[in-house]
């Protein structure tokens, strides 16, 4: 793009740091066969804090002769100055249109962005659905947790990533290659793609053996490629600062969490290894703050050695070191009272369920006494401010459960007051966030139905008149008809991509975003396709039905799901999977799991 054009454009916008490029540590190369542009289908401040982006950025830009390059969906002020004067959607590096790239691969985390996908493709003058795409066309594909259940989107990609990226991606660009070498054409550098683990192509669906796709696991964790120079951002970003990965994968069960289902097994990196990656992070970036992540930081198995010696290395630089959501029966005392020596980090827990009845269902294995003692240990460090997450709307919930969210929350408000006042930081702040249960795939709460949206708000409103008056406490709940439509998107089937074309064609984009969303527009293309939210999201479906993501392997098997479900129904708990196999694998993935 023009320089003279570019600045146009900037000018137009609120934010044009989003569009620059340019950052600290950016790859720049001057020529390269492959041009592969990394689309994220959401603003600039959130794509560049998705780690996943951060790590197949460096791979890819690390093989010979290719170049991968960003492209963020545009704030509505860039679409329109784009449309206004007739540009393309361009890529922050070298501001590349998109539609010349050879390969365009989306990371997607939300069902809520997939009309940022529309338009992308829309701004680069690319056809929607790959049927209508010719040679001409770049390959198409996308990956991350939404893909497994691929179906909704199905229509719009060349190719699908199910599972981990670091091996399979690059596998995809050498076959990319290896084709345009040789002169072949699209369909059969697809049916070449159909043959890797982990990669779905829509049209072979049940072609030559393409009828189930495995979910592609990277093995080794501690000798994957990892993020190597960190780009610095122009701008604040919504997680801005350094991000270790500790590692991948949970072995709690919980029943509403797909995630802790879909990354088995646990594979974890060296205490050796995180050091390392940390203090160089650290020194090619100039952050203040190290955060150890995965879906249960507190279960790593060497936390208690790797939490001293990242403190004791950061100390003196002034960096901070911060752990995500920590379950609550973590013991992390005397670690917490180091960790805001240099600065006070957030601190989350998330109960999820305001009973021990219902968290026996969700299998949460943790009791109120856990809560209360994880909390008084914070306070006790000096932590005065702490968030707690909840669900509303779980499989088998009652009044009573959410009444018993307040009371919960008032008990840790006791907790503090019972401090003695010289121990009591000012402002006691305990946030109650309460979001909207939403029934994902390949989880044994994948059959139930999502609660109507008007009991969903009717729910909202009982606790926030039980929390009233609570000392110290404030609610937050998260807009109910986006989580209806979520698990429309999360359960549905190819009919769906007509439903996003048709909202797309209204003007539904950033659905995630409360200034965007436009429940009326999507309820209007619903209707046009004749289908409707409640079949998808509010209906309960039988276990022995067919599904939408009946042809993706995950790993852990449909039998296990079913007994999880049932015993959800009957409120037996079943045991972390540290303490013995459940047997979740089928037979043939056994090598898989080291917990075996």
């Amino acid at each position: 793009m023009d320089k003279v054009i570019l600045d146009k454009l900037l000018h137009q916008v609120e934010k044009p740091t989003r569009y620059v490029g340019g950052e600290w540590n950016m790859v720049e190369k001057s020529e390269a066969g492959t041009h592969f542009a990394l689309c994220f289908p959401d603003v600039y401040e959130i794509g560049m804090s998705h780690l996943g982006s951060k790590i197949l950025y460096n791979i890819l830009n690390g093989m010979d002769d290719v170049y991968c390059e960003r492209v963020y969906a545009p704030w509505t002020d860039m679409e329109k100055a784009l449309r206004d004067n007739g540009q393309p959607l361009f890529s922050l590096e070298t501001k590349r249109s998109l539609r010349d790239f050879d390969i365009i691969g989306f990371s997607l985390l939300y069902e809520m962005c997939y009309t940022n996908i529309l338009t992308m493709l829309d701004l680069a003058g690319i056809p929607f659905f790959a049927c209508e795409r010719g040679e001409d066309m770049p390959l198409i594909f996308c990956g991350g947790p939404c893909t497994v259940n691929p179906e909704p989107i199905a229509p719009f990609m060349d190719a699908i990533v199910i599972g981990d990226g670091e091996d399979v991606d690059a596998e995809i660009v050498r076959e990319y290659r290896k084709a345009k070498a040789e002169g072949r054409s699209k369909d059969e550098l697809l049916q070449r793609l159909a043959k890797l683990e982990g990669v779905y192509v829509p049209k072979l669906l049940g072609v030559d053996g393409h009828d189930v796709i495995t979910r592609r696991i990277c093995k080794d964790l501690e000798h994957a490629e990892y993020i190597g120079k960190q780009l610095v951002p122009h701008m604040g970003i919504v997680h801005d600062r350094v991000a270790i990965e500790v590692m991948r994968g949970c072995t709690r069960g919980c029943r509403f969490c797909q995630a802790g289902y879909i990354y088995r097994p646990v594979r974890q990196r060296s205490k050796e290894l995180l050091l390392k990656q940390a203090k160089e992070l650290v020194d090619c970036t100039g952050y203040d703050e190290v955060s150890l992540l995965s879906l249960s930081t507190g279960d790593y198995s060497q936390l208690h050695e790797l939490l001293p010696q990242v403190m004791d290395c950061m100390e003196q630089k002034r960096v901070s070191v911060a752990l995500p959501s920590l379950r609550i029966d973590s013991i992390l005392k005397d670690d917490l009272e180091r960790m805001q020596q240099v600065r006070k980090t957030g601190l989350t827990f998330a109960p999820e369920a305001g009973t021990q009845r219902l968290r026996d269902v969700i299998n949460k294995n943790v009791t109120e006494e856990d809560l209360l003692r994880a909390v008084g240990d914070a306070f006790e460090a000096g932590w005065s401010s702490v968030k707690l997450y909840f669900m509303l709307g779980l499989p088998t919930e009652t009044d009573e459960d959410i009444l018993g969210i307040a009371d919960l929350a008032r008990k840790v408000s006791a907790v503090y007051y019972a401090m003695p006042k010289e121990k009591r930081q000012m402002g006691l702040r305990i946030s109650v966030s309460a979001s909207t249960f939403v029934p994902k795939p390949f989880t044994p709460f994948q059959w139930v139905p999502q609660c109507s949206l008007e009991e969903i708000r009717r729910k909202q409103m009982l606790l926030k008149n039980a929390l009233k008056g609570a000392r110290g406490v404030e609610y937050h709940c998260h807009l109910s008809q986006l989580s209806v439509l979520e698990a429309c998107f999360s359960r549905g089937d190819r009919r769906l991509a007509d439903v996003l074309v048709s909202a797309y064609g209204k003007g539904c984009r950033f659905d995630s975003w409360d200034e965007h969303f436009k429940p009326q527009m999507w309820a209007e293309a619903f209707e046009e396709n004749g289908v409707t939210m409640e079949e998808y999201a509010n209906r309960e479906r039988s276990v022995d039905e067919p599904l939408p993501w009946d042809h993706i392997d995950i790993v852990v098997t449909k039998d296990y799901l079913k007994k999880e479900y049932e015993k959800a129904l009957q409120g037996t708990t079943t045991d972390d999977c540290r303490k013995k196999c459940n047997g979740c694998f089928a037979k043939r993935y056994e090598d898989y799991c080291s917990l075996s």
